[in-house]
Order: C-alpha cells, then sequence, then structure tokens
C-alpha cells in the first residue's frame, strides 16, 4: 500500500447509548478513531425518490490496517470526512492480509 495516497483524515464515530444522572438514555455518537485514508469510487450519480431528484453519493475509504480499525464494522459505526456523515454499508478486509481496510460508505441526506 502505498501511504501518498492516505492523504485525507476521516473520523470514525460508534453509536453509544448514554444515562443521564436519573436514568434517561439517549443515544449518542463518541469519536472512535481518526486516521488517513485514500477516497475513492466517487460518483456523481442521481437517483429519483419521491419525485425529487437527489445525490446519489457513495464513496470508498481505504486505511491502513490496525488492530482498533479492524473491529469497526457496518452497523454501530459511521464515518466524518469533511463536514459530512457518511453511513458504512460494508467492510472489505482485502483477502484478509491485514495491510487495509477498505470501507464502502453512503452519504447521508439531512
Amino acid at each position: 500500500m502505498d501511504v501518498t495516497l492516505l492523504n485525507v483524515k476521516i473520523t470514525f464515530q460508534e453509536a453509544v447509548v448514554e444515562s443521564d444522572e436519573i436514568g434517561n438514555r439517549t443515544n449518542t455518537w463518541k469519536d472512535y478513531y481518526t486516521c488517513h485514508a485514500t477516497v475513492s469510487g466517487e460518483n456523481g450519480s442521481e437517483q429519483n425518490t419521491a419525485g425529487q431528484t437527489v445525490e446519489d453519493g457513495k464513496v470508498d475509504f481505504t486505511i491502513r490496517y490496525c488492530k482498533k480499525a479492524a473491529g469497526i464494522n457496518s452497523t454501530g459505526f459511521r464515518i466524518l470526512f469533511q463536514g459530512e456523515i457518511y453511513d458504512i454499508l460494508g467492510v472489505d478486509h482485502k483477502n484478509y492480509k491485514k495491510k487495509c481496510l477498505k470501507y464502502s460508505c453512503r452519504k447521508v441526506r439531512r
């Protein structure tokens, strides 16, 4: 893996449930891991949803392998990149060679 291609910084956030002083529970996002990544697969396609044309922002992020990043899955994590939120659709371990991880993501519409 060419480390010079890791030219953007991304932050993984984990969904956690917190309790306040009286026991009320709320779902929040906490920063889990920040690293450098390569961005690929940016397609500017559009789709029609409910009579509106919306951008279908699918992006792939590739990072170097580490034990903390290997624990990230598509159900309890999301990615922050340039002020935008991306849901993780899938994780590719690249033949389990422990060199890099590829996260397929979709931009969250707000």
